[in-house]
């Protein structure tokens, strides 16, 4: 889900070339399409694409209740013989804000390639309050098979952020970042070594579409592969949004 140009809660997220279409406009809602160019696409700290470019995009809706729903795509591998290429994500939720708090609250599902058998959903939920956000993601549903001893269920895997982003110099964001996953899934779908948790962090610099990222892990040294994900990793990625 769109992390390097996901929004952090969906926000961030997130995460996150564009699904663009011809749909119209309500008088309760908009239409909105994304479309970004990234160095590589992180996600919870870890790479999407062996440390490779990503184009992404995706199409969302938001009626003036609060209510939203979208969908984005991006490209993926994590090896260069494995069996996915692409991430497409479905999700809707509710945001809003009350007594200066800011909250959202939805379902996300992510969809790989169907030789994967590794969809999974997450609801999530989020609070802010100034430039400070701290975000709950667990684990719905998945069609992956639990390993012996593993335990997919219901709440069974989290991730859990808190973020920071602060305006300087006219109209430069930077915004802090450290986040903390946990669960068989996390070891399943990342891994399969065993490790079922690790904390990622990053900070990001981004100013009229571009944006810079420094990211890590606490990830020990697992030797030499196409992720490095125990590695300090700087993107660099574009953004565009537009009204349909």
């Amino acid at each position: 889900m769109k992390t390097s140009t996901k929004r952090t809660i969906l926000a961030a997220a997130i995460s996150s070339a564009c699904l663009l279409s011809a749909m119209p406009s309500y008088a309760e809602g908009t239409f909105t399409a994304n479309a970004s160019g990234t160095s590589n696409y992180i996600w919870r700290g870890l790479t999407q694409t062996i440390n490779e470019a990503a184009i992404q995009g995706g199409i969302d809706y938001a009626h003036e209740s609060g209510f939203y729903a979208g969908t984005w795509a991006s490209n993926v591998s994590y090896a260069s013989d494995d069996v996915y290429s692409y991430e497409h994500d479905m999700y809707f939720g509710f945001s809003g804000e009350a007594d200066g708090f800011v909250y959202d609250f939805g379902y996300l599902y992510y969809n790989y390639d169907a030789e994967a058998n590794f969809d999974f959903a997450e609801i999530y939920g989020s609070l802010g309050m100034g430039g400070f956000s701290v975000t709950l993601y667990l684990l719905a549903h998945t069609e992956a098979d639990e390993g012996e001893g593993q335990d997919f269920g219901f709440g069974k895997a989290s991730y859990t952020s808190l973020d920071y982003s602060t305006e300087i110099l006219n109209g430069t964001e930077l915004s802090f970042h450290v986040g903390y996953h946990d669960g068989d899934f996390v070891d399943a779908f990342n891994f399969g070594d065993g490790t079922d948790n690790y904390a990622d962090y990053g900070v990001t610099i981004a100013k009229d579409g571009f944006s810079f990222a420094v990211t890590g892990t606490d990830l020990d040294d697992v030797g030499e592969d196409a992720l490095d994900n125990d590695e300090v990793k700087f993107t660099v990625a574009y953004s565009m949004d537009f009204e349909l």
